[in-house]
């Protein structure tokens, strides 16, 4: 069952980009909760399962001395739903998304893409944390900046989109 969490059901076990696979699971997934439910139930998830996910990467090191296993991509979850629960943060029915002028595909797409940069290049505090904190609170806490940061660059760049009157 850890396995399963923590590679986001077997999807970290992808041969090629786990973590692009998890991360694309996770917009997946996240979409979902929008349609069904609101951002603030996204942001009250994500935070719950970054406390789990914690605890739990923690047991998995101390019984396999890995630090940051690639297979475990539990952590691009909470950063992409994190930018999701920041970025688009409408409610919206399934029927309304792939309408471009609300912005929900369009930020959730930037997302995606913001996100995935962030967690590969590593800019800023993402790095620092990566480099220096230790164990779940490392493996977490990078895709947690990761994400807030996307969020908040594709909520901005969506703006600048809509105050250019381009939808």
């Amino acid at each position: 069952m850890q396995k399963f969490f923590l590679t986001l059901g077997y999807s970290g076990l992808a041969p090629k980009a786990p973590g692009t696979v998890g991360s694309f699971v996770a917009l997946i997934l996240g979409i979902a909760v929008l349609i069904n439910f609101d951002a603030y139930t996204l942001f009250l998830a994500s935070v719950l399962i970054s406390i789990i996910a914690i605890k739990e990467i923690n047991k998995y090191e101390e019984k396999t001395g890995i630090h940051d296993d690639k297979s475990i991509v539990i952590d691009e979850l909470a950063g992409m739903w994190f930018a999701l629960s920041v970025a688009p943060a409408i409610t919206i029915a399934s029927n309304e998304i792939s309408t471009l002028s609300n912005g929900f595909l369009i930020q959730s797409i930037l997302s995606f893409a913001l996100f995935r940069y962030f967690d590969i290049k590593k800019p800023s505090i993402i790095g620092r944390i990566d480099k220096e904190a230790k164990g779940g609170v490392g493996v977490m806490g990078d895709d947690i900046i990761a994400g807030f940061a996307a969020g908040i660059l594709s909520s901005a760049i969506w703006q600048g989109i809509v105050s250019l009157n381009l939808f």
